[in-house]
């Protein structure tokens, strides 16, 4: 089994970081740069730092704001937001970043992924899916920041995606996020089934327990979160602990000190 990995996420609006529930994101917790050097101290394996103005705006990629991200991260770091041409993924590559996620553009304009897949790799490209649950149980893919309903169902979308080259799928729960009442493991469990590529879940930790839940119930090979981390005491190194002890192989310098 691969080795799971902790992955901060960093929902970035215009001069800073903001976090809400079920993707209204009002809440504002500081500027970038000091919570990518704290991460860098706190044993996290990958960051994820979303622009989620961008798409919204119609504006690019700050490829700027990237560079002068990039060079204070010391951790695998993973950009989206307003990412809908090759020619921005490569200049995001050079500005620093390791990995591209792609949402929007998937739908519009899916030949994106085989593109980028086969100039850059598919291990560059996060194909990032958020789902709502609707009333009758199904679940169905939100384009748009969670707001455009596609009709697409996860897993079918996933298969696809996949097979155009994406090298990870982001599965989020656009219900659960910011909830922290844990991720919903159907979800995540119906994704990863369908798909051979590795699935982060995403949306809705809370607790350590939620983590190994995704990854020893619904089959995640990562789990990314956000106010877990943001607002409280919990730590990605303590997470790692909890996972370790679960039997679960994780990615850890911790592991000198703690076992």
């Amino acid at each position: 089994m691969l080795k799971v990995r902790i992955i901060p996420t960093l929902l970035w609006k215009t001069f800073g970081l903001v976090k809400g529930v079920a993707f209204n994101s009002w809440r504002r917790i500081g500027p970038v740069l000091p919570a990518i050097k704290v991460y860098n101290a706190r044993d996290v394996d990958e960051l994820i730092l979303v622009d989620i103005a961008a798409t919204r705006d119609r504006a690019g990629p700050d490829h700027d704001s990237i560079r002068d991200f990039s060079e204070e991260c010391f951790v695998p770091l993973t950009v989206g937001g307003g990412i809908v041409e090759v020619e921005q993924i490569r200049r995001l590559l050079r500005c620093g970043a390791d990995k591209i996620s792609i949402n929007t553009a998937a739908y519009s304009n899916p030949s994106l992924i085989d593109e980028a897949a086969k100039c850059f790799g598919s291990q560059c490209i996060v194909a990032s899916v958020d789902v709502r649950r609707l009333q009758d149980g199904r679940f169905q893919c939100f384009s748009h920041s969670g707001t455009i309903p596609t009709g697409r169902r996860p897993d079918e979308l996933a298969q696809e995606l996949e097979s155009r080259g994406a090298g990870e799928i982001l599965i989020t729960s656009i219900d659960r996020d910011g909830t922290m009442t844990g991720y919903d493991l159907k979800l995540v469990d119906c994704v990863v089934r369908a798909v051979n590529v590795p699935g982060i879940a995403s949306g809705g930790a809370g607790s350590y327990e939620h983590m190994r839940q995704a990854v020893q119930e619904a089959g995640a090979s990562a789990v990314a979160a956000a106010s877990i981390f943001h607002f409280t005491e919990q730590t990605p190194a303590e997470a790692k602990k909890v996972l370790a002890a679960a039997g679960i192989p994780v990615r850890a310098n911790y592991q000198t000190q703690a076992i």
